[in-house]
């Protein structure tokens, strides 16, 4: 089984490039963020690898990191009507930190997004990796609990009230509770709502 390639981009295609790997050239399959990522034909590149054998076909699919690698794994083996077609489409919109905190903050309509995702998809894709996204959460894991908090309606009112009141000025949810997780830790647990609504506009103004 291939777990890695490390080699020359020799093609890029809409859905797939081609690593040449000492002269053998090795079609792998990738998320368009990946491939987004791809510095050109001829650049060095590494790409976490995972394979698929079947009866009729051999297949590669390419990460240019390992958790995007085991995000694909979990999109499949956990959520039923989830195959990779789907879990590509869904890592082509959202880097592995956002849709851990989509499914933190319960955002269905964030992870909808996705081209070929539709609601009750994405419904079962919060639901059923609410428990796992934490350990799946890579830059995000700082402030994954807080929420979690939020999406199960368990943050304290000031936290959640700081949050509506920046989303409400157009922010995401994920941004406000990212400005308002920064307030929190600046102004300790006690914090009124007043006070991280302020130092959360003041973080978003950086």
């Amino acid at each position: 089984m291939i777990g890695k390639l490390k080699g020359i981009v020799d093609e890029i295609g809409d859905d797939h490039c081609i690593i040449d790997v000492g002269g053998v050239g090795y079609v792998a399959y990738c998320p368009a963020r990946t491939l987004a990522g791809l510095e050109g034909v001829g650049a060095a590149v590494t790409l976490f690898i995972e394979t698929y054998v079947r009866e009729d076909m051999i297949r590669l699919y390419g990460f240019r990191t390992a958790l995007e690698r085991e995000w694909f794994r979990l999109l499949q083996n956990n959520v039923q009507g989830v195959g990779a077609k789907v879990a590509l489409s869904v890592l082509s919109t959202l880097s592995p930190a956002e849709l851990a905190n989509a499914i933190a903050l319960k955002d269905v309509a964030m992870v909808a997004r996705a081209p070929g995702v539709g609601r009750k998809v994405a419904e079962r894709i919060v639901t059923e990796l609410k428990s796992k996204a934490p350990a799946y959460a890579g830059e995000a894991a700082g402030g994954i609990g807080l929420k979690q908090e939020l999406g199960e309606g368990a943050a304290p009112a000031p936290v959640s009230d700081a949050v509506s009141a920046l989303a409400n000025l157009g922010y995401s949810r994920d941004v406000a509770a990212n400005a308002v997780a920064a307030a929190l830790k600046a102004a300790g647990e006690g914090a009124d709502a007043g006070t991280l609504i302020r130092l959360g506009l003041k973080e978003l103004a950086r």
